[in-house]
Formats: structure tokens, C-alpha cells, sequence
């Protein structure tokens, strides 16, 4: 598992709320997307090599608990003042 990807899931678990849900995204060749939902209900996300790493994130991260999109969840989940436009890329500037 990458060192960076779990140092910066344990800086996001402890800046929003010292627990999170993880949501597993296999992207194809790319890897898998690990969305995170903190307890305050902030996102977050890292990009690993393949489902195993992401697992084993997962699992070896305490207080995360890996999740799907569910109705609870959802509803829990707030997006960041200005997160919509980052994900929007250029087309939020022209």
C-alpha cells in the first residue's frame, strides 16, 4: 500500500470528524477511486494501483469502514464549498 495514499487518508479521517466510510470505484486501468466520506460528512478521495491495495487501505486504516451509495449515506455526504467547480475543470471558467 502506498504511503501516501494512507497518510493522507488518516490526515482526512483526522480533520473531519476521526471517522470515515470509504467507497471502493474500480476506474479501469487507472486503479481504483477510494472516495472518502468524513464523519462531518466531508469527500474526499485517493487513487490506488488496483482493488487489493484499496482493501488493504481499508482495512489496516483504523476508524474507516469500507461503504457503498447508499440512501445513509448519500444523505450524509457534503461536498466542499467550491468542489463542484474543481471537478468541472476548465469548463467552469469559460
Amino acid at each position: 500500500m502506498p504511503g501516501s495514499a494512507a497518510s493522507a487518508v488518516k490526515e482526512f479521517i483526522g480533520a473531519h470528524g476521526g471517522s470515515a466510510k470509504a467507497v471502493l470505484q474500480p476506474l479501469g486501468r487507472i486503479g481504483v477511486r477510494v472516495t472518502l466520506v468524513g464523519a462531518d460528512g466531508i469527500l474526499g478521495d485517493q487513487v490506488v494501483a488496483d482493488l487489493a491495495t484499496a482493501r488493504a487501505l481499508v482495512e489496516q486504516t483504523d476508524n474507516l469502514e469500507e461503504a457503498e451509495w447508499d440512501r445513509e449515506l448519500t444523505s450524509v455526504a457534503t461536498p466542499a464549498p467550491g468542489h463542484a467547480l474543481r471537478m468541472a475543470g476548465w469548463v467552469a471558467n469559460s
